[in-house]
């Protein structure tokens, strides 16, 4: 029986309805999809707060047909964070909301483009903030979820994991900081994992297939990899939830929506990364 994928189209004033019927349209899927939300709800006049609410509720719906077994994995349209808040749904992200909806559970992200599959330990934080936030527990935990992840969903038996440094040149010794060697090298050995290695050199050599996953320190050096190895084909997964969530790696596009030229690329890998983890985790 094919996988069922519950999607949702996002903040009906961006480019989710639109990508979502022309990633359908792409060819065949092989899973049954149920759409959540509406795409007749895609007006530019609606207030941000009621689009925050439209696209909050879809999530919470998917995440219900999710956890009642009625779907097998969820697909989520982009949201407006901004328009999120306005509507009371007051976490920093979508990752944040699905951890709640599923009960509080430890999750973490991964963004994945071709063979490059990185994990972020932190995520929807300052910049500041990203030193005192990333703590050897935190990264041991983020690699246990990726490590179970690549077991369980992508069917590797014995997942080969980087972390990547926080400084340049991973510290040179605490010449450019203490954090390396002082939090990121226990985290590395209690995971088994290559590392800390420098940013610079780690993508690539993930890229040529040494590791099955990257652990990054914080949002945009391990976002920035991923969009520059598959901009337009990369996807956000969600790791730790009962069920798969994955997502285009893009946002709402709010400039060009309505105007018929957003790419589906993403999208459709969304939809057929969703539908392939999803038989994987029967």
């Amino acid at each position: 029986m094919a996988p069922r994928l519950a999607v949702t189209l996002g903040d009906p004033r961006g480019i989710g309805p639109e990508v979502v019927e022309k990633a359908l349209a792409l060819g065949a899927l092989d899973a049954e999809v149920v759409i959540v939300g509406s795409g007749e709800q895609a007006r530019r006049s609606l207030r941000p707060e009621d689009a925050g609410r439209i696209a909050g509720q879809a999530v919470e719906e998917a995440v219900r047909l999710a956890l009642a077994g009625e779907v097998d994995a969820i697909v989520t349209g982009p949201v407006h964070k901004h328009a999120l808040h306005l509507a009371g749904f007051r976490y920093p992200g979508l990752t944040e909301f699905l951890s709640h909806l599923a009960g509080d559970v430890d999750v973490a992200m991964m963004l994945a483009a071709g063979p490059l599959r990185v994990v972020l330990v932190t995520t929807h934080i300052p910049l500041k903030d990203v030193p005192a936030a990333v703590t050897t527990a935190r990264v041991v935990a983020c690699g246990r979820i990726a490590e179970r992840a690549l077991r369980e969903w992508w069917g590797i038996a014995a997942p080969r994991l980087a972390l990547c440094a926080l400084n340049p040149h991973a510290g040179e010794s605490g010449l450019f900081g203490d954090e390396d060697e002082r939090v990121l090298t226990p985290a590395a050995r209690a995971l088994g994992a290559a590392g800390p290695l420098p940013a610079d050199t780690v993508f690539v050599r993930a890229l040529k297939g040494e590791f099955d996953a990257v652990l990054t320190p914080y949002h945009d050096v391990g976002m920035t990899a991923v969009k520059v190895a598959g901009f337009g084909k990369g996807v956000n997964v969600t790791l730790g939830l009962p069920f798969p969530r994955v997502a285009p790696d893009h946002g709402t596009a709010l400039d060009i929506a309505g105007r018929g030229i957003a790419d589906p690329g993403s999208m459709r890998t969304a939809l057929e990364l969703a539908a392939r983890l999803a038989r994987a985790g029967r």
